[in-house]
């Protein structure tokens, strides 16, 4: 079936009042028009139309354009439109229909032009002089500012209602031609051309932009949403880099760069760094508000070289052993987090950060008057510098890699001192009498001092001061707990291997054995005739795990000796073929004494008891009398005489009064001797160390540094059969545990060649063979 015919009179009226009732739809876009239009009229309908198209009235253009200018200046002029919007939006349709569009687009063009050329006089005629007072030069320029946003809004306005009018130019004319600006574009495109382009009206309103930054930068409140409307306006019309970024950065270098110099010669580090990051923030804040995100990255890049990069030695060299002296800990982590921002920042502050654990490290290390302290100072420090790094410096590798660094580098400045100090503090930890400490905390202490001793290179001088210790607290009975002992030595084996505690467990195995056999001697006493009045304690010692004592023969009192040699009798029984050597130097007793006051007992060494056995025979004596008597050597009778009569506990009296005993001094006892306590430890004196002992020790080690680098050549020199100098040097550094001077090894080797270890080549004496 086909249409019913339509005349064309009729055709016409239907196409006409369906395009006045569409445009009523929506006057800001013909789609929807379009569509509607689309869903009423069938496509016989559409092929009628366009073949028989009305021709326009006479003069329909130009009168049709009068209207469309009327209501064009009507809106630039911000007064009423005469006309219906939507009979303009269908008239501009109707024109375009009939292929006015060029004409229609060159007009508008024109008529906008002209407006845009007329307003650039009011910026023109703006007062530009400079008065006297910046106040009212600001003013001016703010005034300046607001009447150009001013402009540029009304602009904006206007473009949107003019466009809303010649959408449907718009949308089919300038779309089908793209090297026309839509008419949007035209009127960014006249704004700047005309306006913002005028080299004078863009210098005054950049300059004003600038002003206005400048005194919110020093504190004053400035329009930001009058900044972020101009600043848009810049960046709609694409000049925003050219005009107002390039100025700005030079603008925020400038006045960032003599801030920087100013401030760091007036305020202290932390206020400087809090106004670095105050700034920093501010500087985001101003790009969230008003500036180009664009511009993000270069200004905060121009405050930190300015502020910051420029000025990190500075800084660094004024603040930074302040801040970790105080241990400003916010002060701190700020300055890495701003120093993480600036190229190059960490590894300056890592260079610095070094140099002063070193620095302040060495003071502790290199100071003899620190030594009593030294090593609480060093855990201390090292408690200090760990919680920097965790807290401040986020946890960062290379710092922490270049603290342990340092720590090594300085702690090893003072040769074997450090690890002498070490294993004395141990000792001090571990003696019996130490309530400081919990267990739990006596566990921390320890896991600190081996963080410390890991640094050391001389750990065989740690060894043999705490191996002397040791034995001390084990044979004297004054160790704290087995338990804590114990774990140290786990400690040490697991950070040393098992040759470095292979002494030590030896020894502890051996008071383990002793005990066992007492028991079994106290067995044997019992069966004897003769039971003693004396109960013996014998501790049975494995003479290569323990410390090396000087022998010492003193004058036993006979019951004494009787004992002694039960013991020996019934020790060989058991073990044939060993012998025994008596050590009465760590031997220790408990006297019963009477005094006026009554009954007391005193824990006191063989030494002291032997003194004051000699009282049960006589009255008083001289010390020359003590020393025949008991045939201790002079040294240890004049401790074991201050500690008797010169101490807290005086049991005996001196003649004449004074805290060191001479030579003519004479001793009584000392009846009147009051204390609180019924048993009264006076064998302090055998835990304290002497000089002789220090100075005995640490010859030691060195001799068996000397056994360990002789047996060290010989076994390189065994397996290479022939080696140069340097290269034998090289295999000693890396064998040896300890730090040695080359000068040493000259020596050592020296010495195996003068015994036939190995020789010098004839020809080159430079290398060296081995003799078998």
């Amino acid at each position: 079936m086909g249409l019913p015919p339509l005349n064309r009179n009729k055709g016409i009226s239907f196409y006409t009042n369906c395009m006045t009732n569409c445009a009523g739809f929506h006057y800001f876009g013909p789609r929807l028009f379009r569509k509607k239009l689309k869903c009423r009229i069938n496509k016989h309908c559409c092929s009628l139309f366009a073949t028989d198209r009305p021709k326009l009235a006479e003069n329909y253009t130009e009168d049709t354009w009068l209207k469309l200018r009327d209501a064009v200046g009507a809106i630039q002029n911000s007064t009423s439109i005469k006309y219906n919007l939507e009979e303009l939006y269908q008239a501009v349709e109707n024109l375009c229909s009939y292929k006015v569009s060029p004409t229609l687009y060159k007009q508008l063009r024109q008529v906008c032009e002209d407006h845009v050329q007329a307003q650039i006089h009011q910026f023109r005629e703006y007062p530009f002089f400079c008065t006297q007072h910046c106040q009212e030069k600001s003013l001016d320029n703010l005034s300046f500012l607001k009447r150009m946003n001013r402009c540029w809004q009304d602009h904006c306005r206007q473009t949107i209602m003019i466009r809303s009018i010649f959408l449907f130019l718009d949308r089919t004319y300038v779309l089908q031609n793209s090297l026309l600006p839509s008419i949007w574009d035209t009127g960014l495109e006249l704004f700047r051309t005309h306006i913002v382009s005028d080299s004078a009206v863009q210098k005054r309103t950049v300059e004003g932009i600038l002003e206005q930054i400048e005194l919110e930068r020093n504190g004053e409140t400035v329009d930001r949403s009058l900044l972020r409307s101009l600043l848009g306006m810049l960046s709609d019309l694409q000049v925003y880099k050219d005009s107002f970024e390039e100025r700005f950065l030079t603008e925020t270098n400038r006045l960032y760069a003599a801030e920087g110099q100013r401030l760091m010669q007036e305020r202290d580090v932390p206020e400087y760094l809090h106004h670095v990051s105050r700034r920093l923030e501010e500087e985001n804040d101003r790009i969230v508000s008003y500036l180009d995100q664009s511009t993000q990255k270069p200004l905060i890049s121009c405050v930190e070289k300015q502020l910051l990069g420029e000025h990190m030695t500075a800084i660094l060299q004024k603040g930074l052993s302040t801040l970790l002296d105080e241990n400003r800990v916010t002060e701190l982590a700020l300055l890495y987090q701003l120093f993480s921002k600036v190229k190059g920042g960490l590894p300056t502050l890592l260079q610095f950060w070094r140099d002063y654990i070193k620095s302040f490290g060495g003071e502790i290390v290199c100071t003899p008057e620190k030594d009593k302290d030294m090593v609480q100072e060093l855990l201390d420090f090292k408690d200090k510098m760990d919680n920097v790094a965790q807290t401040c410096f986020a946890r960062n590798e290379s710092f922490i890699n270049a603290m342990k660094e340092a720590f090594e580098t300085f702690i090893n400045k003072r040769p074997n001192k450090p690890a002498e100090l070490i294993a004395k503090y141990v000792d001090s930890k571990l003696r019996a009498g130490n309530k400081e400490a919990t267990e739990e905390e006596l566990e921390r202490i320890l896991d600190k001092i081996m963080i410390i001793f890991r640094f050391i290179h001389g750990k065989d001088v740690f060894e043999a001061f705490y191996k002397k210790d040791l034995a001390k607290r084990l044979l004297v009975g004054k160790s704290a707990s087995v338990d804590a002992e114990k774990s140290m030595l786990s400690k040490l084996k697991h950070e040393c291997g098992a040759a470095f505690t292979s002494k030590l467990e030896g020894m502890f195995k051996d008071m383990e054995l002793s005990k066992d056999i007492m028991i079994q001697f106290k067995q044997y006493m019992q069966n004897q005739s003769e039971p003693s009045n004396i109960e013996l304690t014998v501790n049975i010692l494995t003479m290569g795990y323990w410390p090396s004592y000087t022998p010492m023969e003193v004058h036993l009192p006979p019951e004494m000796v009787k004992l002694q040699e039960v013991f020996k009798l019934f020790y060989l029984g058991k073990h044939s073929g060993r012998k025994l050597q008596w050590q009465p130097t760590l031997g220790h007793a408990v006297l019963k004494a009477e005094f006026k006051e009554g009954k007391k007992e005193l824990q006191v060494s063989l030494f002291q008891t032997l003194v004051l056995l000699m009282f049960n025979e006589g009255e008083e004596f001289s010390m020359e009398e003590i020393r025949t008597a008991t045939g201790i050597e002079e040294g240890e009778l004049r401790r074991t005489l201050q500690s008797l009569a010169c101490g807290k506990a005086r049991v005996l009296n001196k003649n004449p009064r004074g805290k060191d005993v001479e030579d003519g001094d004479r001793f009584n006892f000392n009846n009147d001797f009051k204390h609180k306590l019924f048993r009264i430890k006076i064998n302090q004196i055998q835990m304290k160390e002497t000089v002789e002992e220090q100075v005995s020790t640490t010859e030691r080690v060195f001799q068996d540094r000397q056994y360990q680098i002789d047996a060290a050549v010989v076994r390189i020199m065994k397996m290479r059969k022939t080696l140069s100098h340097n290269l034998l040097v090289s295999e000693l550094y890396n064998q040896l545990k300890f730090p040695v001077k080359p000068g040493d090894l000259k020596k050592r080797i020296e010495s195996l060649i003068d015994r036939d270890y190995m020789e010098r080549d004839k020809e080159t004496p430079n290398q060296y063979h081995y003799v078998a």
